[in-house]
């Protein structure tokens, strides 16, 4: 930095750079002439030669110091321009700093109406938002206590099942109420697959026992047996055995109270000329048919070779379906002799028919043959009329051949 008088001027201002070269050029010169001077001493023209240089040198330097002094008014100029373009850009910012406040507090302020509508809109959303949780609240304490009482009835509602299965607890219980429970179902499976006239409920057979239902399947097979007993005892010790060593003795109690049970059927039920050559045995449960198969296949094989075969409700229902279908094709079979005698009745009518309508086509031909034999006559008839009218009594064909007389009239 350079001060001259109150002006502080930088190096790298060009003003600064231009004097300071100025003044290195005229220093450099100044020491090129002492130099040419101690060279040139000896010579009288290098003296006036030096002298006229320095003449130049003094016009040199006074051109120079004009042109400092016009560099100083020059750099005067330029420090004004400065100073006033400073407190242009001075009063230019304040301006603009003034309109930035202006519009800045504006801002705020719509900021703050916009903060305050904002708040509103939310305590007014807020206020339906806890007047809608509200009424959701209630509604939803309304649904829970129809809810409850809903669950009340249904409560209600298994309470009384559960005594409807202690009462059947108490049904199966007992031996005698139990078979009344599996003719009863037997009954209305049978009563849905085959007709009221193709079976009989409590039968009493040639040996006096008595079936639960008997089903009249024409010969062969002929009639079969559905019994509707089963040891359920047995069954229920299986169900209740705990350990595996009580489930062994329960299942081969079970094994042989079944095979007793196929035994009694066989004897009872299995009558030569008068039953079919089997039976059925009728359980009430699928679970005891599906632990038979499973766990006593050696008993279902037996019921196989004693000829009463065991099944379920849902296997009993196909077999009767099959058996309807028996029934039905047996009647179709009955009814074959009586359709082939009316189909022969048929045959003659048809017969008497044809030979009908041949008459009626021989006396359809003879009435056409009648009425062509009028129509000639009534063209005869014409013609001799006319001729009698013009008086022309030339001969005519004497229209005296007799007609045909009809066969039925012979």
């Amino acid at each position: 930095m350079i001060q001259i008088g109150d002006n502080i001027y930088a190096f790298s201002d060009p003003v600064v750079l231009i004097v300071l070269g100025a003044t290195a050029t005229l220093f450099l010169i100044v020491i090129l002439l002492i130099t040419t001077l101690r060279r040139a001493g000896r010579s009288g023209e290098a003296v006036n030669y030096v002298a006229h240089q320095v003449g130049r040198l003094s016009q040199d330097m006074m051109g120079l110091a004009q042109g400092q002094n016009q560099l100083a008014g020059n750099i005067q100029t330029v420090s004004d321009a400065q100073a006033n373009a400073q407190v242009r850009v001075i009063q230019t910012m304040e301006t603009r700093l003034a309109q930035v406040q202006a519009q800045v507090a504006e801002r705020l302020a719509d900021n703050a109406l916009k903060s305050a509508h904002a708040l509103a809109e939310m305590n007014e959303r807020l206020k339906e938002t806890l007047t809608g949780s509200s009424e959701k609240t209630t509604k939803s304490l309304t649904e829970l206590q129809e809810r409850l009482a809903t669950i009340d009835r249904a409560q209600t509602n298994i309470e009384k099942l559960s005594g409807d299965v202690l009462s059947l607890q108490d049904i199966l219980s007992n031996k005698q109420r139990r078979g009344l429970f599996g003719e009863i179902q037997l009954t209305d499976i049978v009563s849905k697959a085959l007709p009221t006239d193709s079976f009989t409920l409590q039968a009493t057979l040639s040996n006096g026992k008595r079936a639960d239902c008997l089903v009249h399947l024409p010969n062969p097979p002929g009639p079969i047996v559905i019994d509707a007993k089963f040891p359920f005892e047995s069954y229920e010790a299986l169900a209740r055995a705990e350990t595996q060593d009580l489930q062994k003795i329960a299942l081969r109690d079970l094994g042989n109270a079944v095979r007793k049970h196929i035994k009694d059927i066989s004897e009872r039920y299995i009558i030569e000329g008068e039953t079919a050559d089997g039976a059925i045995m009728f359980l009430p449960s699928e679970a005891v048919y599906a632990e038979l198969h499973a766990r006593l296949p050696e008993v279902v094989r037996a019921g196989f070779d004693a000829r009463v075969w065991i099944v379920s409700p849902t296997t009993c229902m196909a077999t009767l379906n099959t058996m309807r279908a028996i029934l039905k094709d047996a009647r179709m079979r009955e009814q074959a002799g009586a359709i082939r005698k009316e189909l022969s009745l048929l045959g003659a009518d048809v017969d008497r028919l044809v030979t009908r309508v041949g008459n009626l086509d021989r006396h359809f031909g003879q009435a056409a043959k009648d009425l062509e034999d009028i129509k000639i006559s009534a063209e005869k008839a014409g013609k001799r009329a006319n001729r009698l009218d013009n008086f022309d009594f030339a001969e005519i064909a004497p229209d005296d051949v007799p007609l045909p007389i009809p066969s039925g009239e012979k």
